[in-house]
């Protein structure tokens, strides 16, 4: 089973993290190919660092569809961009690690907490959660106050953080789990679980088990309706990276 891992942001070194994780997760037999698109953002942190990541996640589908090197794809970044119209592209599974998550956490406890980065962030995320049919699991969505390059760059600032607003969450708000919602918080998860003694998801492994279920399953992204093949036209100037 082959699975590519996206990072929709261009740093590298947060590519390297994800892989490690994802790798760290994957069932013996599963090869996991992390990349970086050579489009985008060098950190997503708001609706216009989300829109311009797009098409780099777009085009690294395209890329390992018509190489027919992933049995399933894995987009790890907290906004999910792009993952809907991945599933138009290819017929593989597409999971972002948000939604991952949420699903989940919903097996194990009745009410979820989000701790992300920039609280800019929060409404994008309530609309998520809303997209997802999450609401009444969603107990809070909280932020550490850090940026994206910060929370990889300052690992003990990043964790005093996350320990703090994952306590309100839970003492406050009622969360039973918590999600970290940025894929460069991954390295956090075993010693945050450790502190507060509840189920703590990083995305991107729950989105790396997910597919590897699906895939095993042999499951498909459907293409009765939503999710068909994108209709043939000329995308003017996007060629490199929109191959039609």
């Amino acid at each position: 089973m082959k699975i590519t891992v996206i990072n929709p942001n261009t740093t590298r070194t947060m590519t390297e993290e994800i892989h490690k994780a994802a790798r760290s997760a994957a069932a013996p037999g599963t090869e996991i190919t992390s990349v970086t698109p050579i489009i985008g953002p060098e950190s997503i942190e708001c609706y216009h660092d989300h829109y311009a990541a797009n098409l780099g996640v777009m085009s690294e589908v395209h890329k390992a569809t018509r190489e027919g090197s992933a049995d399933g794809f894995v987009v790890a970044c907290y906004g999910d961009p792009g993952v809907l119209a991945c599933r138009e592209i290819t017929d593989a599974p597409v999971v972002g690690i948000a939604e991952a998550s949420m699903y989940m956490a919903c097996l194990v406890a009745a009410k979820f907490s989000i701790i992300s980065v920039l609280d800019r962030e929060n409404y994008e995320l309530e609309r998520m959660v809303h997209d997802y049919g999450m609401q009444r699991r969603c107990a809070s969505i909280r932020a550490t106050g850090l940026t994206v390059l910060e929370t990889d760059s300052d690992p003990e600032k990043t964790m005093r953080e996350l320990t703090r607003q994952s306590e309100l969450a839970v003492l406050q708000d009622g969360a039973e789990a918590l999600l970290l919602g940025c894929a460069g918080m991954v390295t956090f998860t075993r010693e945050l679980e450790e502190k507060l003694g509840i189920p703590v998801f990083d995305g991107v492994i729950a989105a790396v088990k997910l597919v590897e279920s699906l895939v095993f399953l042999g499951k498909r992204t459907s293409k009765i309706r939503t999710f068909s093949k994108p209709e043939q036209k000329t995308y003017l100037g996007m060629n490199a990276f929109l191959p039609y």
